[in-house]
């Protein structure tokens, strides 16, 4: 729950508000006094902590119990029906004889706002091989490395600037990583670079690897 930045009372302070007056400790008018809110107030949290107890406490949403005028529901199918139709609004609101304003509103809640949510979702397209070893996936990410602790852990940021570039970072890390395609095994190693003869030895260290686990 967000409490509102000017809001003086939070649920605990409404249940100690109402206690207090229930236990008797101060009256209504000195319980107003001392939370900085009216008599009124006062009164409507200590019957409603009478009535639900703590859990009446807490702010209850303010969308009325009715809405006599709220569009009905034959008619809110019938437009979301026209929109997947992929008529535009005001077609929509012409042929069920509804304002344009009314169309808007049901197609925001119906989520049918705009024409991409009307397409049929795209198929999610994976290829996977059948069996390990046919296909292996090989990347390098270079995470940074550095030679001592950072601001974000000792919260010093003096000579923040002028470390820069100057011994402040100890260069790259090369993480070599390859994933066989069908199983998701993965092998990866720690390099001091991604040139040619990295590369190669790598490539040979996962293929040993993989032929520890019966995958050629």
């Amino acid at each position: 729950m967000n409490i509102h930045k000017n809001a003086r009372l939070t649920p605990r302070r409404r249940e100690e508000m109402a206690r207090a007056g229930i236990d008797g400790a101060c009256s209504k008018a000195d319980a107003a006094r001392t939370y900085g809110v009216t008599s009124k107030v006062v009164a409507r949290w200590t019957a409603r902590f009478l009535a639900d107890g703590a859990a009446g406490m807490a702010d209850r949403s303010s969308r009325p119990r009715t809405s006599p005028r709220r569009t009905a529901a034959n008619i809110a199918g019938e437009i979301a029906v026209l929109r997947r139709q992929r008529l535009t609004g005001k077609h929509i609101a012409k042929q069920t004889g509804v304002s344009a304003a009314t169309v808007s509103r049901v197609l925001k809640r119906a989520g049918l706002s705009r024409l991409k949510d009307i397409e049929p979702a795209e198929p999610v397209r994976r290829y996977e091989r059948e069996r390990p070893g046919q296909m292996i996936h090989i990347d390098i990410k270079k995470p940074g490395r550095f030679s001592q602790v950072g601001h974000r852990i000792t919260g010093d940021r003096t000579r923040q600037s002028s470390r820069r570039g100057k011994g402040w970072g100890a260069g790259w890390e090369y993480v070599h990583v390859a994933i066989d395609d069908a199983s998701r095994v993965a092998f990866s190693q720690i390099l001091p670079d991604e040139k040619k003869d990295s590369a190669v030895a790598f490539l040979k260290a996962a293929l040993t690897y993989y032929n520890t686990l019966g995958i050629t």
